[in-house]
């Protein structure tokens, strides 16, 4: 048995949108599947104490040997997508839930001569259409009364409905018009079934939209009627039915039959997620981290960042493999017992979908889509998802790339042997006498030049040390309107030593000393001498976002302050080349190295720390516009300029007439907001 422990996901790693997760054995077979609206809470309550846990629970996380987790939209494609999972995997110790019980559905009994729609728990029969699982039985009973006013069709039970047929009137459901009352023949088999169609296809979303607007014309109608509580009524029904109705983008039609495939790169490496979609639901998920060759970055087609190149060589290398294996797989199971060919179905996906959905076209496509086809024996389309549940759920595979690879990079960082590699093969690839404990990185941030500004981020032991995160506001080389990276570059390296060299007591002048979520605010005494201390000595390795010209900037400041115990390199983001002062080409450290990763690290979290500090700087000062100070121009009317307008300078170009002539606005406001607008005004 594993120790939890051994497997806990690092702190911060755990994403906290809604999603799905599974505890996993050292075979990767699944062994709990649970759901959650913030997996951060939920998956933390099972690495607690294990004497706090249930029997069940503590038997569960000590069987397992990793967990992994799928990210959603929302917790109603959570629901399903658990669902799915626990009618596919059967694990061991979900025990509630494999017989449905606990999952409302709409029924319909289409194989009957009068169809009956009726909500239902259990396991799904032949002859009943089923729509859902749903999150709230209450929404649809609601949604089966709303409906029934539109598609009257029948919902009493078999014994209710041969009474009736006996007695020859119809229940209080037929007299109030809420049945189309089939049992006394006020309506024939072929009438009631096309209520009967019209009714699934609005389950199914085909013309949702039409019913919804009839309900919510008539809400409208009532409330003009000042009949409000028949309004009232119709409000709820209609929240009723978009509860119920709610779009998911993890259940999709029946016929739905593809792969959808995502694709997230970063310098080095790319991370792919595929979710297989087969009959309308997600059947399974996998994704890979892989490294970047030189041919995917390179490669120029389709937008120059290589994806095109890298799905090429994905589809063909995975559906390749998929398609051998497949091919065994039935192979075996011919010359095996029935008992063990029905278990091998069970798990199999097809290998070749109808569809593959992509983030954009492969290169060379025509000749991949041809061989697709030929290893399904039928067409297979290769094409990308512009809009609808399937644009949705690309989007939710994206969100997952994203977070395995941000996951895959932290775990590197969080290995204590990667960690200490790094740093070893840094001081080997820059003749550093000892490995560069503390490494500080700087960043410039600004929007064409303007409102520039700098971060500076420190790391020790290969760690994050958000403590003595510092930024600045850039003054010197900004000061013409234009902004000048080198010169940026330079007054931070500037600022940062010449504190240091005076008197080794190095808190750059105009900035704060900040701690992991405090941007603003007046440092105090304490934190000045604190931030001394930690600025008394310097790195043993400063690196700036930049290539050469950067690099010799920042060395010149360097030698200018005498600062002799630093060592100085830049690196350069397009091929992640390293740049030494004095040097005409730069260090190439291998790109599978713990080293370059570290740098990287550090590029990227300076580049996030000068952007965040960026944003928050531009907010505030945008904060105020030129018609909060027109006198007799409220809020209501500030925001309705807007609206009419789109934005305040086309306003200003309307001029006078064009805003007296909006309701509630005369000659006189529109002359004050003019006036205010005026160049005149804001010089």
């Amino acid at each position: 048995m594993a120790d939890p422990a051994s497997y806990r996901p690092a702190p911060g790693t755990i994403p906290t949108d809604p999603g799905v997760y599974t505890f996993r054995d050292v075979d990767d077979r699944v062994l709990y599947v649970g759901k959650a609206k913030n997996l951060r809470n939920r998956l933390s309550n099972y690495f607690q104490d294990p004497a706090h846990l249930n029997p069940r629970i503590r038997t569960m996380v000590y069987t397992a040997d990793h967990v992994q987790w799928t990210v959603v939209s929302s917790e109603l494609e959570a629901l399903n997508l658990e669902y799915t999972w626990i009618k596919k995997f059967a694990p061991r110790f979900n025990v509630m839930y494999r017989d449905d019980k606990t999952y409302p559905m709409l029924a319909v009994s289409v194989k009957e001569q009068f169809p009956r729609a009726f909500l239902y728990r259990g396991p799904r029969k032949k002859g009943v259409r089923y729509f859902g699982p749903y999150p709230k039985a209450w929404a649809i009973r609601e949604t089966l009364e709303s409906l029934t006013r539109v598609f009257p069709v029948r919902t009493c039970t078999a014994g209710v409905y041969r009474r009736h047929e006996q007695l020859g009137r119809p229940c209080l459901l037929g007299y109030i018009d809420r049945c189309s009352a089939p049992c006394v023949g006020r309506i024939s088999p072929s009438q009631h079934m096309e209520l009967v169609d019209g009714f699934c296809s609005f389950l199914a979303g085909g013309n949702t939209d039409r019913v919804m607007r009839d309900v919510r014309h008539e809400m409208e109608a009532a409330a003009g009627d000042l009949d409000f509580e028949r309004a009232a009524s119709l409000r709820d029904q209609l929240g009723a039915m978009e509860k119920a109705m709610e779009k998911q983008a993890v259940v999709f039609s029946d016929r739905t039959d593809a792969d959808l495939i995502a694709v997230v790169t970063d310098e080095l490496e790319a991370a792919v997620q595929i979710f297989h979609v087969r009959g309308g639901r997600i059947r399974g998920q996998r994704g890979w981290v892989v490294e970047r060759t030189a041919s995917t970055e390179d490669s120029g087609e389709t937008g120059g960042d290589g994806v095109a190149s890298l799905l090429e060589d994905f589809l063909t290398q995975f559906y390749g493999e998929t398609s051998e294996l497949q091919n065994a797989t039935e192979s075996a199971v011919a010359g095996s017992s029935k008992a063990e060919g029905s278990r091998s179905r069970e798990v199999t996906l097809e290998p070749v979908p109808r569809e593959i959905l992509v983030p954009e076209l492969p290169t060379n496509v025509a000749k991949l889509t041809e061989w697709l086809t030929g290893l399904r024996g039928a067409r297979v389309t290769v094409r990308t998802a512009q809009r609808g549940d399937k644009r949705a759920l690309m989007e939710t595979a994206a969100n997952n790339a994203t977070l395995a690879l941000k996951q895959h990079k932290l775990a590197r960082v969080g290995d204590l042997t990667a960690r200490t590699a790094a740093l070893k093969e840094l001081q080997e690839a820059l003749w550093m006498d000892e490995p560069p404990l503390r490494i500080e990185c700087t960043d410039i941030s600004h929007i064409q030049g303007t409102d520039v500004v700098a971060s500076l981020v420190v790391f020790e032991d290969g760690l994050p040390r958000k403590s003595d995160y510092r930024r600045y506001r850039i003054k010197e080389a900004a000061g013409d309107g234009h902004s000048d990276d080198v010169a940026s570059i330079a007054e931070v390296v500037r600022r940062r030593f010449r504190r240091y060299r005076e008197d080794r007591s190095a808190v750059p002048v105009g900035e704060e000393t900040l701690g992991a979520e405090r941007l603003e605010g007046e440092v105090t005494a304490e934190e000045a001498e604190a931030g001394s201390k930690k600025f008394a000595y310097p790195p043993q390795l400063f690196i700036v976002d930049g290539g050469r010209p950067q690099v010799e900037a920042a060395q010149a400041v360097l030698d200018e302050l005498g600062v002799t115990d630093v060592t100085l390199v830049g690196i350069a983001k397009r091929l992640e080349e390293i740049w030494v002062p004095g040097e005409e080409y730069p260090v190439i450290v291998p790109r599978n190295s713990q080293a370059l990763y570290l740098v990287q690290q550090l590029r990227d979290e300076a580049h996030r720390f000068a952007i965040t500090f960026h944003r928050s700087s531009r907010g505030k000062r945008m904060t105020r516009s030129a018609l909060d100070d027109v006198p007799g121009l409220g809020p209501k009317r500030r925001a309705q300029l807007v609206k009419a307008f789109g934005s305040v300078a086309k306003v200003r170009e309307a001029g006078e007439d064009a805003v007296a002539a909006l309701p509630g606005f005369g000659p006189k406001l529109a002359a004050n907001v003019i006036a205010a607008l005026s160049p005149a005004a804001d010089g």
